[in-house]
């Protein structure tokens, strides 16, 4: 093995900070590193079929791979072919494939390109972070041309080589260190139109979250939108009169999709944790409590940064139920025309569609989990709240889903032959106690899980959907929540982790089982599946839950005997990515 050790650059005079560069640990022989393509714009828009290259695989966010060498016939035959010990960290990662080459980005800020039909390591990147950044899960890299986009702790956009590891540039965001909790990328970029689209978590931070546009050559910064409206914005007066400073929220921790044709990324965007300045709205006829862009999806013009459109889900959202999910672009018959549609659920498992050109509101679908919402308008789908929407100083009530999510970042897939959309669910609910204790949320408001009424025991659920006629087709219910995003292929199977450490494969016809195997730890991350040396494989992260993971775990085993139960006797095994393939001929 060549080790790298670069010495100390110059200090960077924007932010006064001394950067190194980092040891890139690089093997001797790399054929698949030489002969690795360039990832062209068309590439992006149509993969190769055995490449997994961004997020979901395509800009509209499908999940879907067109690959069928694993189908319902022998699924049942799938084995582990290779497993690559990870170091420990809280990370959701996407493993990224093009040309046989697996590129994987750890929670310690290390960069793998691995043998995809192997594991073999053919380098490896470890960013020297600054001291004081704040850990975060990330869900992954993007790929472009020759380059490797990798967001870090501290807050960079690093573009490396993607044959040696080597950096081309760096590019600062934000200062680290800002705010309670401080800034951090969480979602995967994406690449549109000649940039880097990244959106930015600010969870407690003051003034919020924001997006930025990177140029793909350069990594300088093309534009910036800030999901908290600035004084005199639209939406300033939406606030209950809190001065910016005293807004926080907005986070975009979820990647974006994106639509060429109108040149337009759908961001959705959370709420805000200091819920207690809007529980009570002044109502002068001039402010409201509304909180734009919380739980909002956002268009925005990937040229000039400027926002197309906006709609809001769920003003003033007092229970942490986020909307920040997937959009997904969908052809879908409305009142006998077809329109192209971003959809998309929150927490609350409910389906807005709007019109992705304009945003108009176009219909919902309640897939049956909440009970905060008694009626949606039909022209403008505005909702009407319950009274449980917002907790009081005396009571507590039931809030249905739990503030973990009926569904949360384990996004869905759509299978684009059929129309049917898979997606993972959590059957949970809360007892939404009092205002005035401890809580995530400032108006101390308890957020106690507790079962659904009438669905003891099975928190995890898989619902499919036709998104074309809106009928709720089969769904799978079992024990345990689901840990990771849904992948679905031309195979006619689904590929899907729960938290009781399993891995199965489900018919998309009817949802029957087809295989499933104990992975040795939590599977949560987003799977993918790719072709390598000739076999279709399955690829997953294990045994890097983030906090989601965690409150799920407590709150089930809570529920299903403590330690005694079935989910107190899981035995972890520790970090790894886990790869899947028919036996060898």
């Amino acid at each position: 093995m060549i080790h790298r050790f670069v010495k100390p650059l110059a200090c960077v005079t924007l932010t006064t900070l001394c950067w190194y560069l980092p040891a890139v640990t690089a093997a001797e022989s790399k054929p698949l590193l030489d002969q690795l393509s360039p990832v062209s714009d068309a590439m992006l828009a149509d993969p190769p079929a055995g490449d997994w290259l961004m997020w979901r695989r395509t800009w509209d966010a499908y999940g879907f791979s067109p690959l069928d060498q694993i189908n319902t016939s022998n699924v049942g035959q799938l084995q582990e072919a290779y497993r690559v010990p990870l170091p420990a960290s809280s990370n959701t990662p996407t493993p990224i494939v093009h040309d046989g080459v697996m590129f994987l980005a750890n929670g310690d800020d290390r960069l793998y390109a691995l043998d995809a039909a192997t594991g073999d390591t053919l380098w490896q990147y470890q960013h020297p972070t600054r001291e004081g950044a704040v850990p975060s899960s990330k869900f992954g890299v993007a790929l472009h041309g020759n380059k490797v986009i990798m967001p870090t702790n501290d807050m960079q956009l690093v573009a490396l080589d993607m044959r040696s590891g080597e950096i081309i540039w760096q590019h600062s965001i934000a200062d680290s260190l800002v705010g309670r909790r401080g800034h951090t990328l969480r979602a995967t970029p994406i690449i549109a139109n000649g940039k880097i689209i990244q959106g930015v978590n600010a969870t407690m931070v003051p003034e919020g979250g924001f997006i930025v546009a990177l140029d793909l050559e350069t990594g300088e910064e093309s534009w910036r939108f800030y999901t908290i409206p600035r004084p005199g914005e639209h939406g300033d007066n939406t606030w209950n009169g809190l001065e910016l400073s005293a807004r926080s929220g907005g986070s975009v921790w979820m990647p974006p999709t994106y639509d060429p044709e109108l040149d337009l990324v759908y961001f959705g965007t959370a709420p805000t944790y200091d819920t207690a300045p809007l529980l009570h709205p002044k109502n002068d006829g001039e402010v409201t409590a509304d909180a734009l862009y919380t739980n909002s999806t956002l268009a925005i013009n990937v040229s000039s940064g400027e926002l197309a459109w906006h709609y809001q889900h769920n003003a003033n959202d007092q229970w942490d139920l986020d909307w920040v999910y997937e959009r997904q672009v969908v052809n879908v018959p409305v009142n006998g025309q077809m329109r192209k549609a971003v959809i998309t659920a929150g927490k609350m498992a409910l389906y807005d569609a709007l019109d992705a050109a304009t945003g108009e509101y176009l219909y919902s679908v309640d897939l049956g989990l909440q009970n905060l919402i008694t009626a949606i308008d039909p022209e403008t789908g505005a909702k009407t709240m319950a009274i449980n929407a917002r907790p009081n100083a005396e009571t507590t009530q039931l809030v249905c889903p739990f503030a973990a999510g009926g569904r949360n970042w384990q996004v869905s897939s759509i299978n684009p032959d059929t129309d049917i959309l898979f997606l993972p669910i959590t059957q949970m609910c809360m007892n939404g106690g009092p205002v005035g204790g401890q809580s995530i949320l400032s108006t101390g408001a308890a957020l106690n899980p507790t079962p659904v009424p009438g669905q003891e025991g099975q928190f995890g659920r898989l619902q499919a959907m036709n998104v074309k006629t809106r009928e709720l087709l089969w769904d799978f219910r079992e024990l345990a929540p689901p840990t990771t995003a849904i992948v679905a292929t031309a195979g006619g199977v689904i590929f899907s982790g729960t938290l009781d450490h399993r891995f199965k494969a489900l018919s998309q016809q009817d949802g029957s089982l087809l295989w499933e195997v104990n992975t040795g730890d939590i599977p949560a991350s987003f799977p993918v599946t790719y072709m390598a040396d000739g076999r279709q494989h399955i690829a997953v992260v294990i045994g890097q839950p983030t906090i989601h993971a965690g409150t799920f775990m407590g709150a089930v085993m809570a529920m299903t005997g403590g330690p005694e139960g079935p989910m107190g006797q899981l035995q972890s095994q520790g970090a790894a990515l886990v790869v899947y393939a028919l036996p060898a001929e």
